[in-house]
């Protein structure tokens, strides 16, 4: 892998397959210490944001340990986690939900498969947005539900000036304490300094094809929860 033990930010597949691999055994405790716990509220939130129903399926994809899909099931849906970190699945192996190998550009599943879906913190480590958001279309049925939750930017100005210098200079130094592999969190901090800002994801969800398209930001807008619909 290029850099020490972490991803470029082309985001060759196998740098990042093998870069979550590295991470899995204590990416969880990871993103919660470096969120001061954040996470598991943006977890319900997305759920919440999915509106799903007892009888629905519904497709966690970039699962990674499947904490996120544990979440979704809360719900009463069926719900399937996926990732193409085979370590994240394993270090996931204790929480009894569906989990398939898959990688976001080439989905293992029929069209019209799903009636909703969600990717937490996976679409900007994929390569080509677009084709993954055109699958993402793809595998759900008409009128299916999408939702997104990524890091986005701080809309209030000093909020987002010390934002970014915690990014950058403090989150790396927190990760060395805490994960298995820092130098993947220089990765991290760095690709969401890289990342396209609220409009700017809307604007590329809706011309995947997915109507009704807004967000709502999380935490002053360190994340920001996209939602649209399967035109």
């Amino acid at each position: 892998m290029s850099r020490g033990d972490r991803a470029g930010l082309d985001k060759q597949p196998s740098e990042v397959a093998e870069m979550f691999d590295g991470v899995a055994k204590r990416y969880d405790i990871t993103n919660t210490v470096l969120s001061f716990g954040q996470d598991r509220r943006w977890r319900r939130n997305t759920r919440r944001a999915l509106a799903l129903r007892p009888r629905d399926v519904v497709l966690d994809l970039a699962a990674g340990t499947a904490v996120s899909t544990e979440e979704l099931r809360a719900s009463g849906a069926t719900c399937i986690a996926a990732d193409f970190s085979l370590g994240m699945l394993r270090a996931g192996a204790a929480r009894e939900v569906p989990k398939v190998a898959a990688d976001a550009l080439h989905l293992p599943f029929a069209d019209e498969s799903f009636d909703a879906a969600t990717i937490s913190f996976g679409l900007r480590n994929v390569n080509d947005v677009d084709h993954a958001l055109g699958e993402l279309r793809r595998v759900l049925k008409p009128g299916g539900r999408l939702v997104i939750c990524e890091f986005s930017t701080p809309t209030w100005r000093p909020f987002r000036t010390v934002y970014m210098e915690y990014l950058m200079k403090a989150l790396p130094a927190v990760a060395t304490k805490v994960s298995s592999n820092p130098a993947a969190y220089v990765y991290l901090a760095e690709s969401i300094r890289e990342w396209p800002h609220q409009e700017g994801l809307a604007g590329r969800i809706s011309a995947a094809g997915f109507t009704d398209v807004g967000w709502v930001n999380q935490t002053g807008g360190i994340a920001a929860i996209h939602h649209g619909v399967r035109a």
